[in-house]
């Protein structure tokens, strides 16, 4: 394809408008949310949990239900009856037993305010739980077999700073004690 002929086409597409837009554009408002009016619209943050707070083994308490929702689909609580009902029963107990465990948590196996704290904080949605199943393979695109740096203990990270791709907004020395920080902080972590 020549460059008048590439130079045509995205010419083309840039200046002309679709027929049918994938999907449709959101309307957008500039209204004002008050905090204080939360409990008008609907809250996709589990907030609500707050007030499980002491419940134990044997409680029934309205909404314990969508706990059990949130703890199975983030692959702590295992069940093939996905009817879940308020009680909190050792299915949910052994669940939250899992979730302490998995979070460094006090594994008290109750909903003690440290562990509603964590589950009502914002999170990803994806189950922190592997599948049983993981069909990986690493592919080398450079090397043939199986490369690794060789290392002794205690692995020595080096890392450098970009002269051409820098954050203007920060100065140079800001930036370095930024790195020395969280490098600090992610090396006094215990990994197992």
């Amino acid at each position: 394809m020549s460059f008048f002929s590439s130079l045509f086409l995205l010419v083309f597409f840039l200046f002309s408008s679709p027929c049918l837009s994938t999907r449709t554009s959101p309307f957008f408002s500039t209204k004002t949310i008050n905090p204080t009016d939360n409990h008008k619209i609907r809250s996709y943050t589990w907030h609500e949990f707050g007030k499980f707070v002491d419940a134990t083994r044997g409680n029934k308490i309205n909404g314990i239900s969508e706990l059990k929702k949130y703890f199975h689909r983030f692959g702590y609580l295992k069940m093939d009856n996905l009817n879940f009902t308020d009680l909190f029963d050792d299915h949910l107990e052994h669940a939250l037993i899992k979730y302490q465990e998995k979070l460094g948590l006090s594994v008290t196996g109750k909903l003690d305010e440290n562990t509603v704290s964590q589950i009502i904080s914002p999170r990803c949605g994806v189950s922190d739980s592997a599948p049983k199943f993981m069909h990986a393979k690493r592919h080398y695109a450079f090397f043939s077999g199986r490369p690794r740096w060789s290392r002794s203990i205690p692995i020595t990270l080096t890392y450098a700073f970009s002269p051409e791709n820098v954050i203007t907004s920060l100065s140079k020395s800001e930036i370095k004690d930024a790195f020395r920080r969280a490098f600090s902080h992610w090396a006094s972590k215990h990994v197992e």
